[in-house]
């Protein structure tokens, strides 16, 4: 790779820098218990997690886009709720989950002193299909400062189409090739390589909690793979 030609980092926001599984999972305990209900709850929590993925990811392929993921968290949790059993949620309760929660997620313990690194040597970019309010939120509780937000919800075009990634380039007023994407999901990076990205494969082996099944070795083809958000600086060269 060619680290001179990369002038902007585009970082999957969802599970590569926010712990999604812990702050979903203790948001439905929580409500489970208020209920006099118990389940797995970090299995649920997984299953909400794929359910709402399939329903965002190539989004506006089709059609105009007509929804963003706080629609759809709120969409799978109705329906996942009355399959658990817990359809007697009140809306409180619902949006206690399906926004709330979501929107107050922590991040990855190493990043937040990474990022400051980061942003020495490179536009650093929350390039993401979570809305972009609730990146907004996250930021703000996290103390994380991003150079800008892109959101396929701006776009129009979920990940992984390929207008997604041109998209974001472009608002960057940069060529594929000058971003490096971030992530820990292959499908994310291998799409943004088809369109002339470089990548970056950053494992995050918590991601689904204890549910090893989900986490996947990176692809080989990706130009860096790195263990945490420290190293990526330091193979990036940053002080």
């Amino acid at each position: 790779m060619t680290l001179a030609a990369i002038k902007a980092l585009t970082f999957d926001t969802g599970g590569t820098i926010l712990d999604w599984h812990t702050g979903l999972t203790a948001a439905l305990t929580k409500a489970g218990r208020a209920l006099g209900v118990e389940r797995d709850w970090a299995a649920l929590a997984c299953v909400f997690r794929q359910r709402s993925l399939a329903g965002m990811q190539r989004h506006g392929a089709d059609a105009p886009a007509s929804k963003n993921f706080d629609d759809v968290h709120r969409e799978t949790l109705d329906g996942l709720l009355d399959e658990a059993g817990l359809g007697a949620l009140d809306d409180a309760g619902r949006r206690a989950i399906w926004h709330d929660a979501l929107h107050d997620l922590r991040c990855w313990p190493d990043f937040p002193a990474a990022l400051p690194r980061l942003r020495q040597r490179y536009l650093c970019v929350s390039f993401t299909m979570l809305s972009v309010r609730l990146v907004m939120d996250t930021a703000r509780g996290n103390d994380l400062h991003w150079d800008a937000v892109i959101s396929c919800e701006t776009i129009g075009k979920y990940k992984p189409l390929p207008e997604a990634y041109l998209g974001c380039a472009r608002l960057l007023q940069l060529k594929p090739a000058e971003c490096l994407m971030v992530a820990c999901h292959n499908f994310d990076l291998n799409a943004a390589r088809a369109c002339g990205y470089h990548t970056a494969f950053v494992r995050r082996p918590l991601e689904w909690g204890a549910d090893s099944a989900h986490v996947v070795p990176p692809d080989p083809q990706h130009d860096l793979v790195v263990d945490t958000f420290a190293e990526l600086a330091d193979r990036l060269g940053c002080a």
